[in-house]
């Protein structure tokens, strides 16, 4: 069932700005900088992590100056419950990253359950090296591990519901352009 349109709308009209679209595009031009000068000469097997690394991924994908593979994969670990499970593949990765290096580019580096999973499927399936890149790093204490960390990261924010640039807020506002946090969460 569709959400409330009324209150979808009121979502976005109450929401506090974090970062504006040029604060992101500008991040978003610093992470392309640090990954041309890391990865410009390890021919990467570059995959977005559906839905909400989208928007992130084919904005920096066309500032990459460097030969890469791109393609997706669409993993979670909710299965429409509330707390995570174990990781369910809704798209598995159908490119061959065997003894490659390989890019993660995600949305947003939260608690990180999914993220180091994919990060764990990546090494044991063959990869010589797994890097990740994430829009937003939520700061708080709840990570995965205490010493989970992507390798590039776009901005740093306080812990809020956020959404903008593929982030959501119940399946919507992935595509606001800026990043927003809810108001009062």
């Amino acid at each position: 069932m569709p959400a409330n349109l009324e209150h979808i709308q009121q979502i976005m009209a109450e929401a506090d700005t974090l970062f504006s679209t040029e604060e992101v595009e500008a991040a978003i031009d610093r992470v392309a900088e640090q990954i041309n000068q890391k990865l410009f000469d390890s021919n990467p097997v570059v995959f977005c992590v559906m839905n909400g690394g989208l928007i992130f991924s084919g904005k920096l994908l066309t500032k990459l100056t460097f030969p890469l593979e791109q393609s997706y994969l669409h993993a979670s670990r909710y299965r429409n419950e509330t707390s995570g499970g174990e990781l369910f593949w809704k798209a598995k990765p159908e490119v061959s990253f065997m003894d490659r290096e390989v890019l993660i580019i995600d949305d947003i580096l939260d608690e990180g359950h999914t993220l180091t999973a994919i990060v764990d499927f990546c090494k044991r399936a063959g990869a010589s090296k797994v890097h990740t890149a994430v829009l937003m790093d939520k700061q708080h204490e709840r990570k995965a591990r205490p010493d989970l960390k992507a390798d590039f990261v776009g901005l740093y924010c306080e812990d809020r519901y956020i959404f903008g640039y593929g982030m959501d807020y119940k399946g919507y506002w992935r595509n606001a352009a800026g990043i927003y946090a809810v108001k009062g969460m």
